[in-house]
């Protein structure tokens, strides 16, 4: 387990990072900055909740996804390494058609029956273009920095964006997966969660629901990814009182402000790198 008294965690080229265990933590990718707090159910077999978060080998992508799979513990194992492996296979490209219709087909293949909702998240640093598939999860809450408001970042949130409906994964095979395109612009913050923070019941056994963890949302500091996510904790803690029935997953993602020559030259310095390490790889 990790948490907050540790430094960020900055992941380095080709780095994929995650997975279901109780965690706390604050990981820097290159242009942004995530807050991670997952609680599994089981802390010691780990939870049916999948994090992780990736980085391309030349600094310029960033990829982000979040799984909420049928069944808890060991049971579970398996499909985290799937997940693990296609991050890594995936780690250099920004569309998200060929890591979605990848991930559908190892639930189908090795996921022992089970299905999962996911939301994935590609983010170009250049561009400042996020590429998003949704496949039957929960849609992200999204800060506007520059309005200072919050609404939904669903499928058709940009005039410009190409869209289709997605199933869970691991239901249908031959499911295609593509992807909505937004603009994220500096500031911008996002809200990723698992169903076990809208169902999450109070004492009269109601249900919390998305609308009042925007609304939550609406009254946190937008300051950064941490002062975001716990302030939500904190509602949701005081909401739900001791009892929980279901692993809950908070994932906060905010885009920096950089000088954008700066981030050219890092770019450019780590494409270089990238290349060599690579072909020295494929000479060995």
């Amino acid at each position: 387990m990790h948490d907050e008294l540790e430094q960020p965690h900055a992941l380095s080229c080709t780095e994929v990072w995650g997975g279901n265990r109780k965690v706390i933590r604050t990981v820097k990718l290159p242009s942004l900055v995530a807050w991670v707090a997952s609680a599994p159910m089981d802390e010691g077999e780990g939870g049916g909740d999948l994090h992780y978060l990736s980085v391309c080998d030349f600094d310029l992508l960033s990829r982000v996804a979040l799984a909420d799979v049928s069944g808890h513990g060991r049971d579970v194992n398996a499909v985290t390494q799937m997940l693990h492996k296609l991050m890594r296979e995936n780690v250099n490209a920004w569309d998200q058609s060929d890591f979605m219709r990848g991930l559908n087909e190892a639930f189908g293949q090795g996921g022992n029956g089970k299905y999962a909702t996911a939301i994935v998240l590609s983010f170009h640093r250049v561009k400042g273009r996020l590429a998003f598939s949704n496949a039957g999860h929960l849609p992200p809450l999204w800060y506007h920095a520059a309005q200072r408001t919050w609404g939904w970042l669903e499928e058709g949130s940009d005039p410009q964006s190409k869209t289709i409906s997605g199933l869970p994964v691991g239901l249908i095979p031959g499911t295609d997966y593509r992807q909505t395109v937004v603009s994220l612009k500096p500031g911008d913050l996002l809200v990723l969660y698992t169903d076990g923070i809208t169902e999450a019941e109070n004492e009269a056994g109601q249900d919390l629901g998305r609308d009042q963890l925007l609304e939550w949302a609406r009254q946190a500091p937008a300051d950064s990814p941490k002062a975001v996510g716990e302030a939500l904790l904190q509602r949701l803690q005081s909401f739900r009182g001791g009892g929980r029935n279901d692993d809950e997953t908070l994932l906060v993602v905010q885009r920096e402000e950089e000088s954008f020559p700066l981030m050219l030259g890092e770019v450019a310095s780590s494409y270089t790198f990238g290349r060599l390490w690579r072909s020295l790889r494929q000479a060995s």
